[in-house]
C-alpha cells in the first residue's frame, strides 16, 4: 500500500451515500456538520456553496468540490449571505425529498450529485486532517484529467440504468474520492504531505514502511532503503513529516492496529504480528498509549461507530436511477 491508500483506506467506512438531484428556481439547501467528508459534483447548471463561517464559491459545470471534515455548509441558487441562511435554507434531507425526477426537465435546471464518504475520525492520517475545509476543483480545460474521467463515468452510469450498475456507481465513487485528494495535491502549495510524497528520499521512506510495517526497520536499514546517509534521512523525514522515521513507523503500526480492530475479526495476536509486535502484550500497552483505551473497548467502539451512520430513506419522489441503485447497495458496515 502506498500512503495515499493507506490514509484513506485507514478512516474509510463501507459504502458513499449519494444522491442524483435536478432543480430549478429559487432553492437553498443546509447540510449540519457530521463525521464524514461530503462532495458536490456539478453535471449541469449551476449553484453556490459557503461553509459555516466561509464565503460563498461559485461552482460550475464539471466542478467538483469536497467537504474533507464534515463542514456544515449550505447550497443555493445564488450567493446567499450568512444573515440570509436561517430564513431561506431549509434541512438537506427535506430538500432532497421535493428535488425529485421531473417529467418535463427546465432548460435552465441544476442537476447535481451529492453524496457522503462515512470515515471514522477517531485518529485520521496527518495527510487527511491537513486537507482544507473545502477542496474546490473547477473543471478547466487540460486539467485533472483523471478526475475529469471519474465524472464522466459516472454521469454515464447515471443516465442509464446498466448491468452492473450497483457494483460499478460505489467504486466510481470510491475512484472520486481518491482522485479528487489527489488532484489537491497536484495542486496546493502549502500542505506539508504533498511536499513529503514530493521529496524523493523522504517518499522512498515511507513507501518502505507503508510497503512492510511489519518488518524489522532500524534507522541505518531505513536509509539504505532511501538511498541516502542516516543523519541525511533523519533530517529530511523529520522536517517534511514532523517526527523522526521511527517514531512514526512506531505510530502508523498502532494506527494500523486499530484499523484492523475495526474491520476485521483477526486476534489481538495476530493483529500484533501482523503490524510488528512481538506479542499483543506489547501492542496493547502502545494501543492504550496512544488511544487511551484498549485494543478489545476500542473494537467494540468502532463497531457501533460503524453501525451508526443512518442515511436519509428515498421517498416516492426520489425514484431517479441514482436512488434505485442506491438502495440496493449494502449500508455501511
Amino acid at each position: 500500500m502506498d500512503v495515499v491508500s493507506d490514509a484513506i483506506s485507514a478512516v474509510h467506512l463501507g459504502h458513499p451515500w449519494f444522491h442524483r438531484v435536478r432543480t430549478s428556481g429559487s432553492w437553498c439547501a443546509r447540510l449540519d456538520p457530521y463525521d464524514g467528508a461530503g462532495f458536490h459534483v456539478v453535471m449541469k447548471g449551476n449553484c453556490w456553496l459557503r461553509t459555516d463561517g466561509g464565503t460563498p464559491i461559485n461552482l460550475g459545470v464539471g466542478d467538483a468540490v469536497l467537504l474533507p471534515h464534515g463542514t456544515g455548509h449550505v447550497i443555493a441558487d445564488s450567493p446567499v449571505d450568512a444573515a440570509a441562511v436561517a430564513q431561506k435554507s431549509v434541512p438537506f434531507e427535506q430538500w432532497l425529498a421535493d428535488t425529485g425526477p421531473r417529467a418535463r426537465p427546465d432548460r435552465d435546471e441544476t442537476e447535481m450529485l451529492c453524496g457522503k464518504y462515512w470515515l471514522d475520525c477517531s485518529r485520521m492520517h496527518p495527510l487527511m486532517a491537513e486537507l482544507p475545509e473545502v477542496v474546490h476543483l473547477p473543471s478547466r480545460v487540460g486539467s485533472h484529467l483523471e478526475l475529469r474521467s471519474a465524472i464522466d463515468l459516472l454521469a454515464g452510469e447515471l443516465d442509464e440504468m446498466r448491468p452492473g450498475s450497483c457494483v460499478a456507481l460505489p467504486n466510481l465513487l470510491d475512484l472520486l474520492l481518491v482522485y479528487m485528494i489527489r488532484s489537491w495535491m497536484t495542486e496546493t502549495t502549502s500542505g506539508a504531505w504533498p511536499g513529503a510524497l514530493g521529496d524523493p528520499v523522504t517518499a522512498a521512506a515511507l513507501r518502505a514502511l507503508h510497503s512492510k510495517p511489519a518488518a524489522p526497520w532500524s534507522n541505518d536499514r531505513l536509509a539504505a532503503e532511501a538511498g541516502v546517509s542516516r543523519p541525511t534521512l533523519a533530517r529530511r523525514f523529520a522536517t517534511r513529516v514532523g517526527r523522526p522515521p521511527m517514531a512514526y513507523l512506531a505510530w502508523w503500526r498502532v494506527i494500523l492496529a486499530a484499523t484492523l480492530l475495526r474491520d476485521t475479526q483477526e486476534t489481538l495476536a495476530t493483529i500484533a504480528g501482523r503490524v510488528g509486535y512481538g506479542s499483543p502484550y506489547a501492542l496493547s500497552h502502545a494501543f492504550e498509549r496512544e488511544f487511551g483505551t484498549t485494543p478489545g473497548r476500542y473494537r467494540a467502539q468502532a463497531t457501533g461507530r460503524s453501525a451508526s451512520p443512518t442515511n436519509p430513506q428515498p421517498t416516492s419522489k426520489q425514484a431517479g436511477i441514482g436512488d434505485s441503485v442506491r438502495r440496493r447497495l449494502p449500508q455501511s458496515s
